[in-house]
């Protein structure tokens, strides 16, 4: 009697894990990023596109989720969204950094990055040198805020800080600033679109893009990490970055390259473990 009662219990026990996983698995994914970063996602007719759109979508399909449910934050507000759990997982093309990685999860690298100064369309920018005097536009809170300012006395120029890539862009455009600065990725296809402006200057730098994840859920990191190899293998990302881009990634671009374990080699939170690549 005792062991048929254990068993009952054990068997109970069971089915209410499993109960509450398929629960979690029928949730929507709620992902944050900034919509205003073309063309890795921006606020079009029907809701948000780009990028980061498509690629988070394919990845809510690879890991079962009904629903992904994708919210308009501020870069300034994003990691303070993801702390008070009003989102699961930011999806803004976020550097992987190794202050950042003490503070949250990352999952591996998605694309590689640095530093582009967009100018008035004729500007001429050959270098650092030629900030000396002038004032440098940002988004607020973001990687190039944190360069600017801890460039902006060595170079000798003025930061300008706004909530906004767009609004950086139009100090440029109304004289307000010499430069806005921001992704490589941002700052080209800004200019693709706009004939007032142009990218005056590359500091490319070995950054990485990657999702970020509050410290306590491994297990989610895990599982959009095993998506996003899967997608890396079948050719998606690399698909979406000429589809969005206009160009095909380099030979060994995070695009397509699967990273072994699970996170960003050589920051916190990385797990060399090997696992096997499934996919469906």
């Amino acid at each position: 009697m005792k062991k048929m009662l254990l068993s009952t219990i054990a068997g109970a026990l069971a089915l209410t894990v499993a109960s509450m996983a398929r629960a979690e698995d029928a949730k929507p994914l709620v992902v944050g990023s900034d919509f205003g970063v073309a063309p890795w996602m921006v606020r079009g007719a029907s809701g948000p596109e780009g990028f980061g759109v498509d690629l988070i979508n394919a990845i809510g399909k690879k890991i079962g989720r009904p629903k992904v449910e994708i919210t308009d934050v501020n870069f300034s507000g994003l990691f303070a969204a993801l702390f008070a759990s009003r989102i699961d997982i930011t999806v803004n093309p976020l550097n992987i950094t190794k202050d950042r990685s003490e503070k949250m999860l990352f999952a591996e690298p998605i694309f590689a990055t640095g530093n582009g100064f967009i100018v008035a369309k004729g500007t001429k920018m050959s270098g650092f040198e030629d900030l000396k005097g002038k004032a440098v536009a940002v988004n607020r809170g973001t990687l190039s805020d944190t360069w600017a300012t801890a460039n902006a006395e060595k170079y000798g120029f003025e930061v300008q800080r706004y909530d906004t890539f767009p609004d950086s862009v139009q100090a440029v455009l109304t004289r307000r600033a010499f430069t806005a600065l921001n992704e490589i990725p941002t700052t080209v296809y800004a200019a693709s679109k706009n004939p007032m402006i142009e990218v005056a200057f590359k500091d490319f730098d070995g950054r990485k893009f990657g999702y970020a994840f509050r410290n306590e859920d491994v297990q989610l990191r895990n599982q959009v990490e095993n998506a996003i190899e899967c997608l890396k293998q079948e050719g998606v990302l690399a698909a979406l970055y000429e589809k969005w881009y206009n160009e095909k990634p380099a030979a060994d671009s995070p695009l397509t390259t699967i990273y072994p374990g699970y996170g960003a080699p050589g920051f916190t939170g990385y797990d060399a473990t090997p696992h096997e690549l499934s996919c469906k």
